[in-house]
């Protein structure tokens, strides 16, 4: 008997504290509802500085309609995404400040140069995206990058080094370029193409443009500028190209 009358007290416990417990959901969820939570400020900031490219027409337009819910019921990673469709986003970050506002913080895409043959850009940190040509080239015109597919940082890391490498002879890389059997070309500012060609070791393009470097001075002094092209795929000589002319030494690597 003893047994039933505990029994039937557990039961009623736990009754009890599931009916609580539904009541106070229900009181969260009403709570929830209220129109004071409804979002009525959605703050956009730049992550580093002032946003130069981001549009507020283009984010009316393309992420705002996105956004479902109130302060409480806004999925973050949903409104996240939202953001990151919008042209030049690179990254977007948000989060709530009470009691109806969503804070989202944007970095923008820093165009380093046209990526291939399709209208893409490539970013100082090697992302691909697409946005308008001529609002990238608003402050000049962008140095031209081509690879094969997942080979973007790569070539951005090459360029940042050949910009060290060319600079005794105060020469500038304005494209480079990976071919699909990974070879290597730079295009120069004066106009001058190098092929440097695939790597064998770690310093391999290094040696090639240094090697380069050291005789371009006396180059330069007997051809006046007009050299076009050079080939460094030799191991102790070079392969070059003038206006009406052409000169070569040793055995071409690939």
């Amino acid at each position: 008997m003893w047994q039933d009358i505990k029994a039937m007290n557990a039961t009623s416990s736990a009754l009890f504290g599931l009916v609580a417990l539904a009541l106070f959901a229900a009181g969260l969820w009403w709570l929830a509802q209220r129109p004071m939570f409804t979002l009525k400020v959605i703050r956009i900031e730049g992550a580093d500085a002032q946003l130069r490219h981001v549009n507020p027409l283009t984010v009316r337009g393309t992420a705002l309609p996105r956004i479902k819910g109130n302060f409480f019921t806004a999925n973050l990673e949903t409104v996240r995404a939202a953001f990151e469709t919008v042209p030049w986003v690179r990254q977007a970050m948000v989060r709530r400040e009470w009691p109806n506002q969503l804070i989202v913080t944007l970095e923008e895409h820093t165009p380093l140069g046209t990526w291939g043959d399709d209208g893409r850009l490539i970013s100082v940190k090697g992302d691909v995206f697409t946005v308008n040509l001529d609002e990238a080239e608003e402050d000049g015109e962008l140095p031209e990058f081509g690879g094969p597919k997942g080979s973007e940082k790569e070539v951005v890391a090459r360029f940042q080094e050949m910009h060290q490498w060319f600079a005794p002879v105060d020469l500038t890389p304005e494209s480079v370029h990976l071919s699909e059997r990974y070879a290597w070309m730079v295009k120069l500012d004066n106009g001058m193409a190098v092929e440097l060609g695939r790597e064998q070791t770690r310093t391999t393009l290094r040696e090639r443009v240094e090697r380069l470097v050291s005789v371009y001075p006396q180059l330069v002094a007997r051809l006046q500028n007009r050299i076009e092209s050079v080939d460094m795929r030799y191991p102790n000589g070079l392969a070059l190209r003038a206006s009406g002319m052409a000169f070569g030494s040793g055995t071409k690597k690939k």
